[in-house]
């Protein structure tokens, strides 16, 4: 079979199952396209991405470009004479001359079934959605926002349990096992690309950290969703005794019903710190006070007195 001149492009660790499948696989990694280092943690020293560590331990060629815009900023992509780009979370845009660099063109694994959820963050936002299901598509790079045509695509449930950090994982290993199997049907000529349906399409914008705090007056499943959504980053949030408080896992308890004023805490229970909510009750289950380690409902209830108390401003 058809062995092909691959290079990668990615940053985040998103892209880590894909870059390994293809070590591991007959193609040929030529080089590696990634982030420039960034300033990263309280001391805002330098950090390479999860992209250039392995790249580097495999040693493989490498270039960090801060845009590729200009043919100097292009020439060691030009200089690997890939068959084909394989562009994974990178972080840039490419530009037309980049995406007609490839003899097969660039090929992307986007974490979403298209055309829903094209943007920066699909997997977030089909939990907020409540979607039964998501999964990923390979598909080439146009010069749209996650518009070109599909090459494959691949189903995953989403569970009732399911945090974006669940997803993330089963979607990184789902997408590199989708890549192989996409980049042997290029390479025999057996995988054609078909256009995205005009219909269904909806956008992912970026999480941002600004939609971290949490409104109990809307229902139990809404808020369920959102704390599985933003979990492991940006965290949903409330407030309790005027200070932060992090809610990092729950359940819902009961999907319908009014009870006290949302954000009334009801009393522990097996499953957890029952919270009233606009409609139904939600069980929060693991809670982080500012400066302090997650703990589990219940010994977040021994240390504090609940009767009367409630969570939100």
């Amino acid at each position: 079979m058809t062995s092909l001149r691959i290079a990668f492009a990615g940053t985040p660790q998103f892209a880590l199952p894909a870059l390994q499948a293809l070590l591991k696989s007959r193609h040929q990694v030529v080089g590696v396209l990634t982030q420039p280092d960034r300033p990263a943690g309280r001391g805002q020293q330098m950090r390479a991405s999860p992209v250039k560590l392995l790249a580097l331990d495999a040693q493989l060629p490498l270039a960090q470009p801060s845009s590729l815009k200009t043919e100097e900023s292009r020439a060691e992509l030009t200089q690997w004479a890939a068959d084909v780009l394989v562009v994974v979370a990178y972080g840039l845009i490419l530009p037309p001359p980049v995406l007609a660099l490839p003899r097969l063109g660039c090929i992307n694994i986007h974490g979403s079934l298209l055309p829903r959820w094209r943007g920066a963050a699909p997997i977030q936002r089909a939990i907020l959605a409540g979607d039964a299901e998501t999964g990923v598509t390979i598909m080439q790079l146009d010069a749209g926002l996650d518009t070109g045509p599909m090459l494959l695509e691949r189903v995953r449930p989403i569970g009732s349990q399911d945090t974006a950090g669940d997803l993330h994982d089963a979607l990184s290993e789902l997408g590199a096992t989708a890549l192989l199997e996409a980049l042997d049907g290029l390479a025999a000529g057996t995988l054609k690309p078909r256009a995205q349906p005009a219909d269904g399409v909806s956008y992912a914008p970026k999480i941002e950290k600004s939609e971290a705090p949490i409104d109990w007056s809307v229902s139990a499943i809404h808020l369920d969703r959102k704390i599985r959504a933003f979990n492991p980053w940006p965290v949903a949030e409330t407030r309790f005794a005027g200070e932060s408080l992090r809610v990092l896992q729950a359940r819902i308890a009961e999907p319908i019903g009014a009870h006290d004023a949302p954000g009334t805490l009801l009393g522990i229970a097996d499953d957890g710190l029952r919270v009233a909510c606009g409609e139904g009750v939600l069980a929060v289950r693991e809670l982080q006070r500012a400066g302090k380690r997650p703990v589990s409902a219940r010994d977040f209830a021994n240390a504090v007195r609940l009767a009367g108390l409630r969570f939100g401003p």
